[in-house]
């Protein structure tokens, strides 16, 4: 029997298994044909009864062309924070805002969906709840996602009203819109650059007021640059004092030489000498001499040598002898002197040296006194150099503060007027439009029907037939009960 039903040719294996399925289905013929028909009438009678559904779509393109600054008081802050692309967290951020459960009230509120179509009888004694029954239908009909590989975020909305499903999605833009402009830019932003740079301006206009005050009361105009020209001042005094100093030493040296060699010279110098006789005083004593003699030749032709008047001749002789030999021997000398020019030179350089001493000491105290308010100026122009280097400094940090303030309220006013204009980093890149066609047809919906009347017969007559514990098959029965089957009859009762 075995081979005689089932051959082992594989040719009719196919055949076999479409007999099968027919017989199953002759089996079963009332439930499938209830099945088939029951989906197939409900399929028509929705396609005929259920409203058309028209389908709006709109594009937002998530971008970088406008850099927003960073709210800080950071000069960096105005370099942009990414010149890349579009991150993906930046995608997603911008699909949950508009996703976000306040947008989708505030749609709900604007565009009345909470009482369009009579859909929540119920609830019309709660405005709210017949608001969050709307909200939470919104969010099924509305359709959120990112486009693969691309900064475009598409958002569609379904609805029984061509005009409806355009106005929420234009609405749910404009929304969207104001909600990212809100979030990226803090708001007061404005306000308190413009407040600080007010209370920086005021600070500095006091800091410029009392560095004028300063510089009046101490008669300066630059402490800074009269110390500096006070000390080079005070460095060329120093210097020539210096100097002064070795030229004292110097000079005080020299006119001890001086006064050494001035001491060992003579005030005049000889000349000329020149030693003579008397000729006059020799002659007369030579003549008296004679005469005497003379004298005594005749005393004698008279008188003996012992005759008073011969002695007294002879005593005269020897004293005229006398004299004659004293005045030869003390001869008459004549000197020629003159002033010593050695002498002289040293004294006038004595002399000069003196008064240079004298000078260069004078100098040398006027150089200290000098020096000395010279060095009491530079202390007390440090002392004001100090002060005023203070009040510059505040100066300049007000300045620096004020004008920071002032470039970051313009940068925030310059933000706030792009907000105001609407130009942000996203656009809409394909606006909604009123939808002429409906997303599904009647056509459609009865093909659809169609095969799933097809779909769910198939499946009731397979449920069908495992549930049904009879033996249908010989293999059945050789499965089952381990036996072979000698004979099968076939009737038509099946």
């Amino acid at each position: 029997m075995e081979d005689l039903y089932y051959p082992k040719t594989d040719t009719r294996l196919p055949l076999i298994k479409l007999h099968d399925w027919a017989t199953v289905g002759l089996r079963h013929r009332r439930l499938a044909a209830i099945s088939f028909v029951g989906v197939l009438v409900g399929a028509a009678i929705g396609a005929f009864l259920l409203p058309p559904r028209y389908q709006s779509n709109i594009k937002i393109l998530v971008k970088h062309e406008r850099i927003d600054p960073l709210v800080s008081a950071d000069v960096a802050s105005t370099m942009p924070q990414n010149l890349n692309g579009v991150s993906e967290s930046e995608v997603n951020s911008e699909v949950e805002l508009i996703k976000g459960q306040d947008l989708l009230e505030r749609v709900v509120t604007t565009c009345g969906l909470q009482n369009s179509g009579g859909h929540f009888p119920l609830f019309r004694s709660d405005p709210q709840r017949m608001i969050a029954t709307a909200v939470r239908k919104l969010q099924t009909d509305l359709k959120v996602e990112v486009l693969a590989k691309t900064s475009l975020i598409s958002v569609t909305y379904e609805a029984t009203n061509p005009q409806q499903a355009a106005q929420v999605l234009n609405t749910l833009v404009n929304l969207y819109m104001e909600k990212h402009m809100a979030v990226h830019q803090p708001a007061g932003t404005f306000e308190f650059f413009q407040k600080q740079t007010q209370q920086f301006e005021q600070g500095l206009a006091e800091a410029e007021s009392r560095l004028v005050k300063f510089r009046k009361e101490q008669g300066v105009v630059s402490p800074e640059q009269e110390k500096m020209s006070t000390l080079e001042k005070l460095s060329e005094f120093r210097a020539q004092l210096t100097q002064t100093q070795a030229l004292i030493s110097e000079t005080q040296q020299r006119t001890r030489v001086l006064e050494s060699q001035a001491g060992s010279l003579p005030a005049r110098m000889t000349t000329e000498m020149r030693a003579s006789d008397n000729p006059q005083l020799m002659g007369q004593l030579k003549v008296t001499l004679l005469n005497l003699e003379l004298k005594r030749t005749e005393l004698l032709q008279k008188f003996e040598p012992t005759y008073r008047l011969v002695k007294e001749v002879d005593t005269q002789l020897e004293q005229t002898r006398a004299a004659i030999q004293t005045a030869e021997k003390s001869q008459l000398r004549e000197e020629s002197s003159n002033r010593n020019p050695t002498y002289e030179w040293v004294d006038s350089e004595l002399a000069k040296a003196r008064s240079e001493l004298a000078a260069e000491q004078a100098r040398a105290q006027a150089l200290t006194r000098t020096l000395r308010t010279y060095e009491e100026r530079a202390s007390a122009l440090d002392g004001k150099s100090a002060t005023e280097q203070d009040l510059l400094r505040d100066k300049k940090a007000q300045e620096d503060n004020y004008l920071l303030y002032r470039r970051k309220q313009e940068e925030a006013r310059i933000s706030n007027a792009l907000d105001r204009s609407r130009i942000v980093n996203v656009a809409v890149a394909e606006a909604a439009v009123v939808p002429v066609l409906p997303t599904r047809s009647r056509l459609l919906i009865l093909l659809a029907g169609l095969f799933a009347a097809i779909m769910i017969s198939v499946v009731s007559l397979g449920a069908a037939e495992y549930l049904n514990p009879s033996f249908r098959t010989p293999e059945d029965i050789q499965e089952k009960l381990q036996l072979p089957v000698l004979a099968s009859v076939v009737t038509n009762d099946l």
